[in-house]
């Protein structure tokens, strides 16, 4: 008898006890399905000269397969990578407050007549930010879009050849601009922007002179830029609106948290900026949206234009972003995720690191409570670190692998040749299960 014809046939293993509740869960097409996969890798092994598994290696295989189709879609995991606005996890970390199956999205209870969904938000962001109007879409790539589409299609817009960012590799800003409709008019060098470049490019088709935030990027040396007080001037000399897509969502002084103070969007329009456009899931620690906030000559344009309705965010976000402005507009920033973990005392950081060193070490594992460099991430902040507190421990690369494919998963980072498990960005209430991960990786080889 060949070793192929002793591997059990489907229906066999699908009426093995050890899969009904797989079945119950699963499904029988879905187990069925499984089932077969789980057969022919066993085949195929079988032809490569391997030992024909029995059946109950064949139900094992399979209901793993089963498990592993069944997983989130989009995992929770334990960031200790040390960057607290880290894009591959989602930015900002943010509120999950409650949605009702059905909610007031488009209705006035008042009057029992149709609504508009943004107007909550909008009312939130005018007291937030002390602005004329404000508007918000899915992100702040779409918010300079729509600005650009609504006032610049077909016309000018003037930009430093030292702002023109790409971001993520998705995001080139002479792309965005021609997307829109817009024409670039690059002006001055990479290092050095005088005013009087930009007013030599003045001409009856400007649309406008959009300043940007110089994201993942740090200039120094022989660099200049005018202030955007003389821009502003300058514009309203010439009849021009000055834009700044500021993108971080800085809105307040960052100098609490031990990094240096940049530009608000107060700051930005209290400078007389008509329109400042930024991200909901960067500084402002909330959930993915971008927003415009400025005079309503600027906004107005945007709510009429066709692309808004494309553009408009879904109800879980406009949710959490009200709830995000409530705890801004109450002074209370330690309310959001975001700002509760830059709030954490160094001192803090380093007790909860050697508890959790010396847990490790007490099961027989290699650990060590190192300072740590954190950075906020997500664009905001190039070059500036916080400090913080990290577990350090050896074998990185294949401890690395072993956290990740974990439950729940741990991200880390290599640095050095250790792996570094940093907890500035890690909850408190999540160090048991950090403990735990670390722990299994002792046992696994």
């Amino acid at each position: 008898m060949s070793a192929l014809s002793r591997l059990p046939a489907v229906h066999r293993i699908l009426d093995d006890p050890a899969l009904a509740s797989a079945i119950a869960r699963h499904g029988r097409v879905a187990t069925r399905s499984a089932v077969r996969e789980a057969l022919t890798a066993a085949r195929d092994a079988v032809a490569a000269g391997a030992a024909a598994p029995d059946a109950s290696a064949i139900v094992a295989e399979a209901a793993a397969r089963l498990a592993r189709a069944a997983a989130p879609a989009y995992a929770g995991v334990i960031n200790a990578t040390g960057v607290l606005i880290h894009t591959n996890l989602g930015r900002a970390p943010r509120l999950q407050p409650p949605v009702s199956p059905y909610l007031t999205l488009e209705m006035d209870l008042e009057s029992g007549t149709r609504g508009e969904r943004l107007a909550p938000v909008v009312a939130r962001l005018i007291r937030a930010f002390g602005s004329e109007a404000a508007t918000v879409v899915t992100n702040n790539a779409a918010a300079l879009v729509l600005l650009l589409a609504a006032h610049a299609a077909g016309r000018e817009v003037i930009v430093s050849r030292g702002e023109l960012v790409e971001i993520g590799g998705s995001f080139r800003l002479p792309e965005i601009m021609a997307a829109a409709g817009a024409r670039l008019v690059e002006v001055g060098c990479t290092n050095r922007t005088r005013e009087g470049d930009y007013e030599a490019a003045i001409t009856d088709d400007t649309a406008a002179i959009l300043v940007v935030h110089r994201s993942n990027f740090h200039r120094a040396g022989f660099v200049e830029t005018p202030p955007l007080e003389a821009l502003v001037a300058l514009g309203r000399r010439r009849g021009v609106p000055v834009w700044v897509d500021q993108g971080s969502g800085c809105h307040l002084d960052l100098a609490a948290y031990g990094l240096q103070r940049e530009a608000t969007v107060h700051d930005l329009l209290a400078a007389g900026a008509e329109a400042v456009l930024f991200s909901g899931d960067k500084l402002l620690g909330g959930p993915q949206a971008g927003i415009v906030v400025g005079t309503a000559s600027a906004i107005a344009p945007l709510r009429r234009h066709p692309l808004r309705r494309a553009l408009r965010p879904d109800k879980t976000s406009l949710v959490a972003l009200a709830a995000t402005l409530d705890a801004l507009v109450a002074g209370h920033p330690e309310e959001l995720p975001l700002y509760r973990l830059l709030g954490t005392p160094d001192g803090e950081l380093r007790r909860r690191a050697r508890r959790i060193a010396a847990a490790v070490r007490r099961a027989g594992g290699e650990a060590q409570a190192v300072p740590s460099r954190a950075v906020l991430g997500g664009g905001t902040t190039p070059g500036q670190t916080l400090a913080s507190w990290a577990i350090a421990l050896p074998d990185a690369v294949g401890r690395a692998e072993r956290l990740r494919q974990g439950a729940p998963p741990v991200v880390a980072r290599v640095e050095d040749d250790r792996l570094l498990v940093d907890l500035r960005a890690v909850f408190p209430d999540q160090d048991r299960d950090l403990t735990r991960a670390l722990l299994a990786t002792l046992t696994k080889t």
